[in-house]
């Protein structure tokens, strides 16, 4: 929410320099005129005030003899409620009406992120990313060349902009803030496209982690070998994986140990994180995931017992479901 009022402070920025400018003018115009009428006032200041105090309804004071000084008393307040109640309407109404905001809203939306992920490609896939993302708590702009509207509808109501234009066009990633983003995911069921828009997202962001969904295995491992995309089969990856890929959680394929869907993954312990000082007993029991390893500067440990207590920046190996990785790699981030 404080995004869009940011952002509508700054659209509406030129209709309060207007109402600001006619004050002074106002102002300025009945101080020389009064001065003529020869019911002067002491300076500037006070026919500032008065006029002012007209624009709202207030008592300004014995009402002036000459014609044209009465005049003021009845444009001024015009005038502001003029100005004001356009503003305000048009302010309330793109704040509280979401539909009422078209593409050049979601693109300047857009532009206040930095340090966020794109995902490209809201069908259903694409949509449970963006939910998981949302329980992650990350900041997310989407591109759908053809959104559908009941998903649309839902991913903005989580305060996700979604830019309706092809992800092909640089305008369109620069739009969605690439070169300032940490992650872009693309989903799109088209693994041509999908690599066409992560090489150029590549070399408009050379820093920019890739996440791209493809449909061959082959494939995909030749893109994580040649270009360090992060290239999951769409058969092998739920929307949990894509997500935490995205924010930074270093994860394997999942295998399949009786029924159950399991992988390994690298995350770090920042000082601020809700895990800190705590034992392994602890996250284990808490997170329902095995630690495996952990390596704290320069010594690893690939048996920590369980009474071990972690620290700030060790780094742990943990084995589990993607969901229980997910919530335990939020908890190792800083409170928010």
């Amino acid at each position: 929410m404080w995004r869009d009022v940011w952002l509508l402070l700054s659209e509406f920025g030129t209709p309060l320099l207007i109402f600001v400018i006619a004050i002074f003018i106002g102002g300025f115009a009945y101080y020389l005129l009064a001065a003529e009428a020869e019911e002067p006032l002491e300076n500037f200041l006070e026919a500032l005030y008065v006029v002012l105090s007209m624009t709202f309804f207030q008592n300004a004071g014995e009402f002036p003899h000459t014609w044209y000084l009465g005049i003021f008393y009845f444009i001024m307040p015009v005038l502001g409620l003029i100005l004001l109640a356009q503003g305000i309407t048009e302010f309330s109404v793109m704040l509280f009406n979401r539909r009422a905001r078209g593409k050049e809203w979601e693109i300047a939306v857009a532009s206040t992120y930095s340090n966020h992920i794109i995902l490209v490609g809201l069908g259903h896939l694409g949509y449970r990313i963006a939910e998981e993302l949302i329980n992650m708590e990350q900041d997310i702009v989407v591109i759908e060349s053809n959104p559908k509207a009941d998903l649309t509808a839902t991913v903005k109501k989580m305060g996700i902009p979604v830019i309706q234009d092809d992800a092909s066009h640089e305008l369109t990633l620069e739009a969605a803030g690439v070169q300032h983003a940490r992650s872009i995911i693309l989903c799109i069921q088209n693994d041509s496209l999908n690599l066409k828009v992560a090489l150029k997202a590549r070399r408009m962001n050379p820093n920019i982690q890739v996440i791209l969904r493809i449909f061959d295995d082959d494939f995909a491992q030749g893109l994580q070998e040649q270009f360090g995309f992060s290239a999951f089969s769409a058969t092998g990856m739920a929307a949990p994986a894509f997500a935490a890929a995205a924010s930074g959680v270093d994860m394997t394929r999942p295998i399949t140990v009786e029924g159950q869907s399991m992988s390994l993954a690298h995350i770090k312990i920042d000082p601020a994180s809700v895990i800190n000082h705590k034992t392994i007993s602890e996250v284990e029991q808490e997170y329902k995931l095995n630690i495996v390893f952990i390596r704290r500067d320069s010594t690893s440990d690939f048996h920590p017992p369980a009474d071990y207590r972690l620290a700030a920046n060790d780094e742990l190996a943990i084995l589990g479901g993607l969901n229980e990785i997910r919530s335990l790699a939020s908890a190792s981030r800083p409170l928010s």
